[in-house]
């Protein structure tokens, strides 16, 4: 990454359409340049469902910027989120191409090309996929096979998809940004890459971002990722179950959701009385407001379990889970994560110049722009394998070229 040079992540929410910059100054140092945010528009549970609405707001969201920072951008990352993505694993099969039987960079392409073959519902599309691990021959678990010798060269990838229509919603979405777009990501991959570090992942962890509309969760395993899901459902379903139970609006429910929610209840029942601004003060029970917040958080968890039972059981997660996101701000939600998960639960902490404390709803944006940086550093160092194989394997936006 060049001195000086700016980037940019783009977080398209439910509630919230949020750009963070980062820049490497001339000391070598990463630096947080500006967070700015506005409020979201032709989004549903994380899906861009209306792309000119959300266009222009973010259209607005760049033009604060350009007003406010006379800089130029050399990369933008912008999250792809919703229920319709999904992960699955495949497997690629293809025998060396060159005659002295070394296998060339030509080969790795197309054993990658031929795991992402795979049979999908209509308008579903594969637009990444991540290498796991090769085997050559009987050779099995060789992270970069080039130039070794062999005759069959196999893969196992994680690939990556999505709804077609709604990625491409996106893409429209972003172009309000006027400028290209690097790379798109999924919520749950730039999430983890704010908040766990190499031994998590290498250890076994899951990381759990519990966002206003959408929750989403991604699974590490020896440093790789081997699933994630995005569940439709997040802390504006609390919000909502607040308003319902007590009786008040929507605006009202999420203040008291902060102000006095908690999953636990501590010490004994107490009755609150507080000013709403009507002719009544609201009043309730805190025991109420404690089993409404966690019956709704105890789902978020029941339906995480689900999902990360399909590939791994919790017991091979010594690192455990990581919560981030809006509704992790909940009090006593990891004393009711490790009854739920039975892991040890924390709180995600951010790596580099933010601070967790600063806001974890910013998990998914910073993400992003680290994302960013890591891109630019292994393109200025000539990268390794899986630099290089990063520019090889597909990505969002070859869905759209002929």
């Amino acid at each position: 990454m060049a001195k000086e040079s700016f980037v940019v992540g783009l977080d398209i929410g439910t509630s919230k359409i949020k750009a963070l910059i980062l820049k490497r100054n001339s000391k070598g140092k990463l630096e947080l340049v500006r967070i700015f945010e506005e409020g979201s528009l032709g989004v549903r549970k994380g899906t861009v469902e209306e792309p000119e609405k959300t266009a222009n707001v973010v259209k607005d969201l760049f033009l604060k910027i350009a007003k406010e920072l006379d800089e130029e951008f050399d990369s933008i990352f912008v999250n792809l989120s919703g229920s319709h993505l999904f992960a699955k694993e495949s497997h690629g099969l293809v025998s060396v191409s060159r005659a002295d039987r070394k296998i060339s960079r030509e080969d790795i392409d197309r054993v990658l090309d031929a795991a992402q073959i795979i049979n999908l519902p209509s308008n579903n599309k594969i637009f990444e996929v991540r290498p796991k691990s090769f085997s050559v021959d009987e050779r099995k678990d060789i992270k970069d096979p080039y130039g070794l010798d062999g005759v069959r060269l196999e893969v196992e990838v994680l690939a990556l998809g999505g709804f077609s229509p709604y990625i491409l919603n996106t893409e429209k979405a972003a172009e309000g940004t006027g400028l290209e777009i690097t790379e798109s990501v999924p919520s749950p991959i730039a999430v983890a890459r704010a908040v766990l570090n190499e031994e998590q992942k290498q250890l076994g962890c899951a990381v759990l971002d519990i966002g206003a509309g959408i929750s989403t969760m991604a699974v590490f395993k020896n440093s790789h990722l081997i699933y994630f899901s995005v569940l439709p459902i997040g802390s504006d379903d609390i919000t909502s179950d607040i308003a319902v139970g007590l009786k008040i609006s929507p605006e009202m429910a999420e203040r008291i959701k902060f102000e006095y929610g908690a999953c636990y209840l501590k010490g004994k029942d107490v009755k609150r009385k507080i000013d709403i601004g009507e002719d009544e003060p609201l009043e309730f029970n805190q025991k109420l407001l404690v089993k409404i917040i966690s019956s709704r958080v105890s789902e978020i968890f029941e339906e995480t379990n689900k999902e990360m039972k399909k590939v791994v059981p919790s017991k091979s997660l010594p690192s455990g889970i990581v919560l981030t996101g809006g509704g992790a701000k909940l009090d006593g939600i990891l004393k009711l994560a490790k009854k739920d998960f039975s892991l040890y639960s924390s709180l995600g902490s951010f790596q580099g110049p933010l601070k967790a404390e600063d806001n974890l709803s910013l998990a998914t944006v910073y993400g992003l722009a680290l994302l960013s940086v890591d891109t630019l550093e292994k393109r200025d160092s000539g990268s390794n394998i899986f630099g290089w194989l990063w520019g090889k394997i597909k990505n969002f936006l070859k869905l759209f070229n002929p």
